[in-house]
């Protein structure tokens, strides 16, 4: 890997890094994130989880609660009403129901964000385990770290 490689794959990973939430106790990705990610818009992700609803059980992927829904746009302030907002209530993707969407979208950058989503999970993993092999109290997180909503 080259270092402008290097460099890119690492300036992802960050952006992975920052956009993963806690919500009802799980480490998750919204819809809205993730199509920015993978370069396609909010409507053609949900499009494809639609028409490949049977790879995305529960564990995978449910939708936001009205209150969830309320909840993070008064934290992220982001708009809502009949102008300018979400129509629909935001899906919450697991790490697995990440991993899945990049079955559904088929493309590169989709193989590629991916790739960066696990190097993410592997980094901020390892990171906490060499934290608390050297005393700290540090847990080993199952994902990356992140912003608790709900």
């Amino acid at each position: 890997m080259t270092n402008l490689a290097k460099v890119s794959h690492a300036l992802l990973v960050q952006r992975v890094e920052r956009r993963i939430i806690v919500i009802r106790g799980e480490k998750v990705m919204l819809d809205s994130a993730l199509a920015d990610l993978y370069g396609v818009t909010t409507k053609h992700l949900n499009q494809q989880v639609r028409r490949n609803a049977a790879r995305f059980p529960p564990d995978f992927m449910f939708p936001l609660s009205d209150a969830e829904a309320e909840n993070l746009r008064s934290q992220f302030v982001t708009s809502r009403g009949r102008h300018g907002g979400r129509r629909y209530t935001p899906l919450a993707f697991t790490e697995q129901g990440v991993a899945m969407l990049s079955s559904v979208l088929k493309s590169e950058r989709a193989v590629q964000v991916n790739i960066a989503i696990m190097r993410a999970r592997r980094t901020r993993t390892s990171r906490a385990s060499s934290t608390s092999l050297s005393g700290s109290t540090t847990s080993i997180l199952p994902w990356c770290s992140s912003r608790s909503v709900g």
